[in-house]
């Protein structure tokens, strides 16, 4: 394979579930050589939740996990914390998300590691941070960056619906995302200074940092209130619409005065230019409940296929609010390089969100069973046959 951004990057994904593992999982993309550190037996929980009852597919497992080689250790036995430390010891990246009581009971926190290399990148993953009185608490992305955040409670269609709650990694790669550009800024400054160090993150910041258009507004002292319901829209040209087969559009019409004219023509009531309460911006603003009545008979007419090609035949920008099924299924997404081919040629998998230009990202592997590269890895860090044989016969590997 040909030279990749990170080929020689040697990264340690000491975490677990979502994520820790994917900053890592991003760092696998432009060519590190990912280590997935896992518990012997069921390994990674991650590898357990599965999405369909009766299916045992690993689904997640394979997005999460692709790239990687599996090292089934006992981190617990000595030997098997010897055996990490010889892997960091030459490592660029260790990456944790295990709570910070874990970390110290296994040996594995900065204090145990940092000596050991002092070109290392730690990085540290929590739910809520590692100070205050919460910092060694569990979290999951539905609980502390969608619902401790605001998020779940602004989502919400309006005030007198429960709370929504979010679908599986929706804080989780973003959260990873961050967790990525923080190991790649401090990779930026260990060219520079040659020294490792430590990086840190949490769902809980990047949760706020998700929801941080309201959070601003209430640091300025000002009230948020939960959003109008869809009919009582603050502004009607940036609200979602049905059309006739059942169907939902966003559209979001922000430059009234030079598109509004020609969006109301192209719809075939151009006469409400001259209508008193939607003649001025303001006039809208404060009609915005009629306009939403108008809109809504209007675009309640036809199907949403007519008015893809009418909203875009006059630069209208929309948006379909799509199933998964389209989403999989539209041809953008490809030519964005947002869905690629494994590598092997059956299926597709989603490709971290960004490219680099005359970089090329590794074609997406599969993702390793438990344990499955133990003799690789372990031979790759200068032990014997012998030496494989007897950490299996300790238990220290799977």
């Amino acid at each position: 394979m040909a030279e990749s951004l990170f080929s020689g990057l040697k990264v340690v994904d000491c975490a677990s579930w979502i994520a820790g593992p994917v900053a890592a999982t991003m760092l696998s993309d432009f060519g590190a050589d990912v280590i997935k550190i896992e518990p012997p037996g069921e390994g990674d929980p991650w590898r357990g939740s599965q999405p369909i009852p009766g299916r045992k597919v690993d689904y997640y497992w394979q997005l999460t996990s692709r790239n990687k080689r599996s090292l089934a250790l006992d981190l617990k036995h000595p030997e098997g914390q010897a055996v990490l430390y010889k892997l960091v010891a030459d490592a660029d990246v260790f990456i944790t998300n295990y709570p910070l009581p874990v970390r110290d009971r296994l040996k594995l926190a900065p204090q145990h590691l940092m000596p050991l290399n002092k070109r290392l990148i730690y990085a540290s993953f929590t739910a809520y941070g590692e100070e205050g009185e919460e910092a060694a608490k569990t979290g999951f992305d539905s609980t502390a960056y969608w619902a401790r955040t605001g998020l779940m409670d602004m989502v919400r269609a309006d005030h007198d619906t429960p709370p929504v709650r979010s679908m599986p990694g929706m804080g989780d790669h973003p959260s990873g995302t961050g967790l990525y550009a923080a190991i790649v800024s401090a990779l930026y400054r260990r060219e520079k200074t040659g020294e490792g160090g430590i990086v840190r993150s949490s769902l809980l910041q990047n949760g706020l940092w998700a929801n941080s258009c309201a959070v601003q507004i209430r640091l300025f002292n000002e009230d948020v209130g939960l959003r109008p319901p869809r009919h009582e829209p603050p502004n009607a040209l940036a609200n979602h619409y049905r059309t006739r087969d059942d169907r939902w559009f966003i559209m979001a019409l922000f430059n009234e005065q030079r598109q509004l004219r020609s969006l109301l023509e192209a719809i075939g009531r151009e006469d409400l230019t001259e209508d008193p309460r939607f003649a001025t911006t303001a006039a809208r603003k404060q009609n915005a409940f009629e306009l939403c009545k108008v809109l809504d008979e209007v675009f309640a007419a036809r199907d949403l296929a007519e008015w893809r090609k009418i909203l875009d035949s006059v630069g209208i920008t929309f948006g379909i609010v799509a199933t998964v099924n389209e989403a999989l299924h539209d041809p953008q997404m490809r030519h964005c390089g947002a869905l690629v081919p494994f590598a092997d040629g059956q299926g597709l998998t989603i490709s971290t969100p960004f490219h680099i230009d005359g970089v090329e990202k590794v074609p997406p592997q599969r993702a390793p069973s438990v344990g499955q590269h133990n003799a690789a890895v372990l031979r790759d860090a200068g032990y014997t046959g012998d030496d494989i044989e007897r950490l299996r016969g300790l238990g220290v590997l799977a």
